[in-house]
């Protein structure tokens, strides 16, 4: 791209709207996060989209120490450990399927009585002797703990660097508490990881009132093609796409 003069930007855009214009092609103007804007009379969206999160203590603070969101990136870590997936979709039911390689077991958590999944996904989950259904179920905190590293206190060998080896090391998944909706009743499960697959959050806030987009956030597009709402603003990737999710799509 940069040889046909692209400039790239490292910013955030905060907000497009359409300038007033005596011209039949609209122009529209580009806010960024420092206030700086451009404009510009055609722009594509491809700003893709974020796991969505469980928004629940211990979350945060142990993302990507036993809390992740791609079973393939991250299963093979937690060999032979108990795993616990969240989620109650076609995805969550592959991720779980998956993860039946490496874990010890693998427990689906699912907020309802009933899955989104296809029945077939659904009917491999049961007929598989390492995957436990917990239904009616809501995660309410993940728990972590940290262990004593190895060499203590050592100090970590590097050409012209020394550091100095942390007395612990970060914290672990080490449980989850959980609560059944129905009932109420609240326990503790002993797990190594937790995999979270309840979706994804479109990047598409910033063009909210510009293009339309449907209840999830998704931008609206004229068929199979990048055509939106908004004449001479086109999207593509993973802000518009939820099912094949195919980055090569923002990257064309």
């Amino acid at each position: 791209a940069k040889r046909f003069g692209t400039t790239y930007i490292a910013d955030d855009v905060s907000s497009i709207e359409a300038c007033e214009s005596d011209s039949v092609k609209p122009t529209y103007r580009v806010t960024l996060s420092d206030d700086s804007q451009l404009e510009a009379s055609s722009l594509i969206i491809a700003t893709g989209s974020s796991f969505r999160k469980l928004g629940v203590p211990g979350e945060q603070e142990l993302s990507g120490h036993g809390v992740s969101y791609c079973a393939t990136c991250d299963g093979f870590f937690f060999r032979n450990k108990p795993i616990v997936v969240v989620g109650g979709g076609d995805s969550a039911f592959e991720e779980a399927l998956f993860l039946t390689r490496f874990g010890s077991s693998v427990t689906l958590i699912h907020r309802r009585d009933s899955f989104r999944a296809s029945q077939i996904m659904v009917d491999r989950a049961k007929a598989n002797p390492t995957i436990t259904l917990m239904t009616n179920t809501v995660v309410t905190s993940i728990t972590g703990t940290s262990s004593p590293t190895q060499n203590t206190g050592a100090p970590i060998a590097i050409p012209g660097l020394t550091l100095k080896r942390p007395a612990v090391a970060p914290a672990s998944v080490s449980s989850i508490a959980v609560r059944n909706v129905v009932t109420g009743e609240e326990s503790t499960l002993d797990t190594n990881a937790v995999f979270v697959a309840i979706g994804h959050t479109p990047a598409t806030d910033f063009a909210a009132g510009v293009v339309d987009r449907d209840d999830d956030g998704y931008v609206v597009v004229q068929g199979a093609s990048t055509v939106t709402s908004a004449p001479g603003i086109f999207a593509a990737g993973d802000c518009v796409d939820r099912t094949y999710r195919q980055a090569i799509s923002a990257a064309g």
